[in-house]
């Protein structure tokens, strides 16, 4: 309680305390959240076994302790989602890192997962730090790492990682700096003009989009836009929303999470319905099928992904 920053989260425990709440302390005290190769997911709450400012430095120092030993004056971009206190938590990352000596840029806003990803390779930094819980409840907050090849961390550095989040003591002993760069809207540009290009036909399509209350709903129309499709957009889920209020998973592969969209779709007679996940690094489908919409499992969507690849040479 007394290492947390959060009055918050001192508040918080101050009552689990007073209430002699011996399960609840347990469960939040009784080991940490795993740290792997999805990073860090977990409800937001006091404790080692929750999502929480100190939860997330003590993550950084580990991810910088690590990129210390590997790279010679190592770059690391940091990035952001629309939930609740995912942009605090990207300060206080950025602050460590900067802190331990890391070269950091942060971005300025709340960005798809996907644009995190692009501007490792793109600012040709050696990793990559994402705030968010992508698919998860509005519950959870969360923590991604990426390396310089632009894919998430794989065994063996989440071990190696986890193994120097591990040996980190108090956070107030942690050296802290607000040196950092920041990057802004020209990072999401330069990801359009890498990713999007005209398509022959694409104006011809009538296109549903949602992005779930997440934060693709511009890149999205940048990208869209840059390709020659236009598209009518689920109203009430445009904008971001960190509770998630008209879907009760976020995840547009869970059932009923497409509802509205596939709704729309109906109502539009679109030939093609797309959802994101929150942070956009998950997608959805549904492709009109004779009369009806018919909603494409991962593995369908995947080989229609790969054949355009084949065809087209798109790059990755």
């Amino acid at each position: 309680m007394s290492q947390d920053p959060d009055p918050l989260m001192r508040t918080e425990l101050a009552a689990l305390i007073e209430a002699d709440d011996v399960a609840e302390l347990s469960d939040r005290f009784a080991c940490s959240l795993r740290f792997g190769t999805a990073g860090l997911r977990g409800p937001r709450g006091a404790g080692p076994n929750r999502m929480n400012r100190v939860v997330v430095m003590r993550a950084a120092a580990g991810v910088a302790a690590w990129l210390l030993e590997h790279h010679e004056n190592p770059a690391v971009v940091v990035g952001f989602d629309a939930r609740h206190q995912s942009a605090e938590f990207a300060a206080d990352a950025a602050a460590v890192l900067a802190g331990a000596g890391v070269r950091v840029t942060l971005m300025d806003a709340p960005r798809p997962t996907p644009v995190l990803a692009f501007a490792v390779g793109h600012l040709g930094a050696d990793a990559g730090l994402m705030l968010t819980a992508s698919h998860n409840r509005a519950a959870d907050s969360g923590l991604k790492v990426y390396l310089g090849d632009t894919a998430q961390i794989a065994d063996p550095v989440d071990a190696e990682i986890a193994a120097g989040i591990a040996t980190v003591g108090a956070i107030s002993a942690l050296p802290k700096s607000e040196s950092y760069a920041r990057v802004g809207d020209q990072l999401l540009a330069s990801y359009v003009d890498a990713v999007a290009r005209p398509i022959t036909g694409a104006g011809e399509l009538s296109v549903v989009y949602t992005a779930l209350h997440g934060v693709g709903h511009d890149a999205f129309h940048r990208v869209a836009e840059r390709c020659g499709f236009t598209f009518a957009a689920v109203p009430e889920q445009c904008a971001p929303d960190p509770d998630f209020p008209t879907v009760a998973f976020p995840n547009p592969e869970e059932p009923g999470a497409m509802d509205a969209a596939l709704a729309l779709g109906e109502r539009r007679s679109a030939d093609i319905v797309l959802a994101h996940d929150p942070d956009a690094d998950r997608c959805a489908l549904a492709a009109r099928n004779g009369r009806q919409l018919t909603v494409l499992t991962g593995d369908q969507l995947g080989v229609l992904l790969a054949d355009a690849h084949l065809r087209h040479g798109v790059s990755g």
